[in-house]
């Protein structure tokens, strides 16, 4: 038996994806951890991305087996210098896939394609991700993609949306 396999068109975000890239992000941070982010806030964080290019980018996952082509992933790419290895990590974050879509492809889709373009920049040294500790779907879709915990454990002090606030 043959399975339909769905094809993505992975693309770069521009300023016309703010609107979804918003609910989006909005949508993921309420789900995975129950916070309600500040949507001007977040729509004017997304459109500095977007301005700032040495910042990061973001990628969509767009599909077209719907009547129209809806956009059903996103991912953002931001970037660490490591002096270790006289490169970048590529840290992605903000991924979110509509309910929808989960488990038919869209992640793998959208990491195979930043995979690709990571390896093909010398600059590039390797991808980083951090998830919730509880978030057990998501680590099991990281490792299934080749994806593996790392040695370090991630600590911050958060001036905005740390607990203190």
């Amino acid at each position: 038996m043959i399975m339909n396999q769905v094809l993505f068109n992975i693309r770069p975000a521009t300023t016309q994806d703010v609107p979804t890239i918003v609910n989006f992000n909005a949508a993921m941070a309420l789900e995975t951890e129950h916070r309600s982010l500040d949507l001007d806030r977040l729509r004017e964080g997304t459109l500095t991305l977007l301005a700032q290019p040495q910042y990061g980018f973001y990628i969509l996952a767009d599909t077209s087996l719907e009547p129209t082509r809806a956009t059903v992933g996103q991912l953002m790419i931001t970037f660490e210098w490591s002096d270790w290895r006289n490169g970048l990590f590529w840290w992605v974050q903000s991924v979110y896939v509509t309910p929808a879509w989960r488990n038919r492809g869209v992640y793998r889709a959208m990491h195979e394609h930043i995979t690709a373009r990571a390896k093909s920049d010398p600059q590039v040294c390797g991808i980083r991700l951090y998830v919730e500790h509880q978030n057990h779907d998501a680590q099991t879709v990281y490792q299934r993609v080749g994806l593996r915990p790392a040695v370090y454990t991630v600590y911050e002090q958060d001036f905005v949306l740390g607990l203190d606030n």
